[in-house]
Formats: structure tokens, C-alpha cells, sequence
């Protein structure tokens, strides 16, 4: 059961990596301010800058890791965690996820750019 809490906690991650990028350009075509705010775009390009590195020098995502540790305990998956690690793991060579992420993370640095934050004050 800890072991789909961790599936879920980085599945939220990776919704969280991917949509934002989108979120961003629609909320901007939208109008909406938040999209602007700062501190979530800090941690958007630091999560992307992070997993962009981590694959850059072939280490293994901390999440993926632990879930890992955690099904060695409990063998089986339930249901949601069946497909939700269906959704999160692809067996594809090495410089496809490394080439993938470092495109994502050039799209996210270019919407920093169109889209500039904000800081508050």
C-alpha cells in the first residue's frame, strides 16, 4: 500500500512537469495571473531542471527507487497502481528520455522568456 503512495505522489509529480507547461500558455492566453506567480514557476523549471539532470547522469529517479524498495515487502499492485505504473514507466533506450527531457526543459525555458513571472510584492 506504501508503494502505491509513492506511484501516486510521482504520478502527481509528472502531471505536475508536464501540465504546467501547458497551463502556462493557456492561462496566458487567458488572462490568468496566477500563471505569472514566481514561485510556481521556480519550482516547475526547478522540477524539469532536476529530472532533465537526473537522466543527463544516468541516475535513478529517488521515487522510482523507493517504490521499488517498497514492492520488494508487498508483491502485489492493486488496481489504480497497476495502471498508474503502466502510465510512468516506458522501456525506451536511454537518450530518448534524455533527449525528451532536455527539449521539455528548452520549452519551459522559452516560456520564461514569452511568459514572463512575476515576484510579488
Amino acid at each position: 500500500m506504501l508503494a502505491d503512495l509513492v506511484l501516486g505522489i510521482h504520478f502527481l509529480f509528472v502531471i505536475f512537469v508536464v501540465g504546467a507547461l501547458p497551463a502556462v500558455w493557456i492561462g496566458a492566453g487567458m488572462r490568468w495571473r496566477w500563471v505569472k506567480n514566481f514561485r510556481f514557476r521556480a519550482v516547475h523549471l526547478g522540477a524539469i531542471i532536476f529530472v532533465t539532470a537526473e537522466a543527463a547522469a544516468g541516475a535513478v529517479c529517488p521515487l522510482t527507487m523507493l517504490e521499488a524498495q517498497l514492492r520488494h515487502e508487498v508483491a502485489s499492485r492493486n488496481f489504480i497502481g497497476y495502471w498508474l505504473h503502466r502510465l510512468l514507466f516506458y522501456s525506451f533506450p536511454e537518450w530518448v528520455f534524455i533527449t525528451a527531457y532536455s527539449v521539455f526543459l528548452i520549452l519551459v525555458l522559452v516560456t520564461w522568456y514569452f511568459v514572463a513571472p512575476t515576484r510579488q510584492k
